[in-house]
């Protein structure tokens, strides 16, 4: 007969780190950054508080790893590192114009990812500033390529790229916040949603 292997919270160390993980982001998606304390997250988790010093050393920690174990961007990207070897920097335009269109669905779809932006412009923290390096770091990739392709063009395809993301971000936190018009047009409805989208290809295909 095989010996039971007992499953408590000792033995069954890793089932509980996830339970944890997986907790930060309930927390947030319902009480934001500013409810992440340990008697929230330890709550969600059905666990106790002590299990989040054992294993992560503090909330931070536990935070900080939920954050990178969610890596929110990458998702956001999609398959980016797989179009990028692909376009061999030809038409890089397509590249951030798909890049951006899948932001858009991401960002609208994961009311995680948006409390995380609001996080980062709300508040200096260590955690931010770090997840802040990592999204530099792989648009740098994409960058590079269209400084090379654009070099001998006026098209500050960067400043371009920036507007657009803080307009993603601001159109879709505003319209998730207030449930109201914006500019006449609401993207919580397929058509708004649409235009926007159809104005991203537009400005991208026209710089």
């Amino acid at each position: 007969m095989a010996k039971k292997i007992y499953q408590g919270e000792i033995n069954d160390k890793e089932r509980s780190k996830r339970k944890l993980i997986n907790s930060v982001g309930k927390v947030l998606k319902i009480k934001g950054y500013s409810g992440l304390t340990a008697t929230n997250i330890a709550k969600a988790a059905g666990l106790s508080r002590r299990l989040i010093t054992t294993y992560f050393d503090s909330v931070d920690h536990l935070v900080e790893t939920y954050v990178r174990h969610k890596d929110y961007w990458t998702e956001a990207s999609g398959n980016i590192g797989e179009i990028i070897e692909q376009n061999q920097g030809n038409n890089t335009k397509e590249v951030i114009n798909y890049l951006l269109q899948n932001q858009l669905d991401y960002f609208y779809n994961s009311t995680e990812m948006q409390k995380l932006i609001l996080w980062e412009i709300s508040e200096k923290t260590k955690i931010m500033y770090e997840v802040c390096d990592d999204r530099e770091r792989l648009g740098s990739k994409i960058f590079e390529l269209a400084d090379e392709e654009f070099k001998a063009d006026i098209i500050d395809i960067r400043a371009i790229s920036a507007l657009l993301v803080a307009g993603i971000y601001y159109t879709v936190l505003h319209a998730k916040s207030t449930n109201t018009l914006f500019c006449g047009i609401d993207i919580n409805e397929p058509e708004g949603m649409k235009r926007i989208k159809n104005a991203i290809s537009l400005i991208i295909e026209n710089a």
